[in-house]
């Protein structure tokens, strides 16, 4: 992955207080990243940096659709996807992004690179399951719907049986109620 100036957000001429930074990402920012998993996406990222004296605090907020395939008919539509991390971050000895809420930036470093969070950002708001809402709805017609459909269980309703119980056991629920 390269490192787009875009995505680099420089601080230290920044005053203390929060900053915020608008970004419309599409397709082209996955190419950088080889990832295929959807055909098109249409988001925007809103980062509220608040700089205060000693740390600084990153909340990145999304919003948007992705261009996907069903899982179950593998027809193409829009998927709406949104979410929301905070990234604290703090300055230290060397460069440490191992905890996924904090980010540990050198000493003398004067800018944060948000690309990679953008990204996960992103691809962790889609759903592993991918359902077209026309699915859901009853909406859709399909082929594969309609071969499903087909293939489905019915579910019968059952109609209750009259239980054969034991008359012993009328008696002792008599003994229950006669209290």
């Amino acid at each position: 992955m390269k490192v787009t100036n875009e995505f680099l957000i420089p601080f230290t001429g920044l005053k203390l207080g929060k900053h915020q930074f608008d970004y419309q990402i599409s397709q082209k920012f996955f190419e950088s990243y080889a990832y295929c998993d959807f055909e098109n996406c249409a988001v925007d990222v809103k980062v509220v940096l608040d700089k205060k004296s000693t740390f600084m605090e990153l909340s990145l907020k999304h919003k948007g659709t992705v261009f996907v395939p069903c899982d179950v008919t593998g027809e193409q539509f829009d998927l709406p996807v949104k979410g929301a991390i905070k990234v604290v971050v703090k300055f230290g000895d060397e460069f440490n992004n191992e905890n996924e809420e904090l980010l540990i930036l050198p000493h003398g470093e004067h800018q944060i690179d948000i690309t990679q969070y953008v990204y996960e950002l992103i691809v962790l708001s889609v759903p592993q399951k991918r359902v077209h809402p026309g699915v859901k709805d009853g909406s859709l017609k399909n082929e594969a719907l309609e071969k499903l459909s087909v293939t489905s269980v019915k579910t019968q309703e059952t109609t209750p049986k009259e239980e054969n119980i034991d008359p012993r056991w009328d008696k002792l629920k008599q003994l229950l109620t006669d209290k």
